[in-house]
């Protein structure tokens, strides 16, 4: 049998295009985000993909995207808090994390981290470059757009086994849901990343505070 004739090939899914998704999970796998993110601009700039094909497109307005991204972020983790983690059966207190309570040292590093590691980076992978890749391969129907969703809040789920455990996997699968589809509505990046920047900053803010638990119990005691 010969080879698939080019025409028919998904866009970037050639030996090349193939051995670049492979270095970009690696450093996925290896680096984390930030790695996986600095793989993704090269690739876009080396390939030739458009960087608006990954999101970087300008909002019709920034006010709104950054004055609502906010507000959604912030309540979205105060409702994950509140009902769907306690739903879930998660614990009041994020075990891996609750040595931030009190500790000012430490906030500049995780904001910082939050801000670039989570925010920036983590949306650029699991939403930019996942979303581009998997409409290439699967097209742009309701269908590829609903397997793309889940391909993509699934592998940012399980991304967030190895520090946060269960409780890290049901809540990263609520959100990369909640933040693809953001992502696949707004068809820009700046959105999603106001979001997880406001939900993970809250969360961090109820940790430093020790609310936590509070917070937990509002509605189940």
């Amino acid at each position: 049998m010969g080879s698939v004739p080019t025409e028919t090939r998904p866009r970037g899914f050639g030996s090349r295009g193939v051995f670049a998704i492979l270095v970009v999970f690696a450093g996925a796998i290896v680096g984390g985000p930030l790695l996986a993110a600095a793989l993704v601009l090269v690739w876009a700039r080396l390939s030739g993909t458009p960087f608006r094909a990954l999101g970087f497109v300008r909002p019709k307005s920034w006010t709104l995207t950054i004055a609502g991204g906010a507000a959604f972020g912030i309540v979205f983790k105060l409702v994950m808090k509140a009902v769907v983690m306690p739903l879930l059966g998660a614990p009041a207190i994020n075990a891996p994390y609750h040595y931030l309570a009190g500790n000012t040292a430490a906030l500049p590093g995780m904001i910082a981290t939050v801000l670039v590691g989570a925010a920036f980076a983590e949306e650029v992978f699991f939403r930019g470059y996942l979303f581009e890749r998997l409409e290439a391969l699967l097209g742009t129907s309701r269908g590829a757009l609903a397997a793309t969703l889940v391909v993509s809040a699934t592998l940012f789920a399980a991304a967030h086994y190895g520090g946060q455990g269960v409780p890290g996997v049901e809540q990263a699968a609520v959100t990369g849901l909640v933040i693809g589809g953001v992502y696949a509505w707004r068809k820009e990046i700046w959105t999603p990343m106001v979001i997880h920047a406001a939900f993970d900053l809250t969360a961090l803010a109820l940790i430093y505070r020790d609310l936590e638990e509070r917070v937990a119990h509002w509605i189940f005691r």
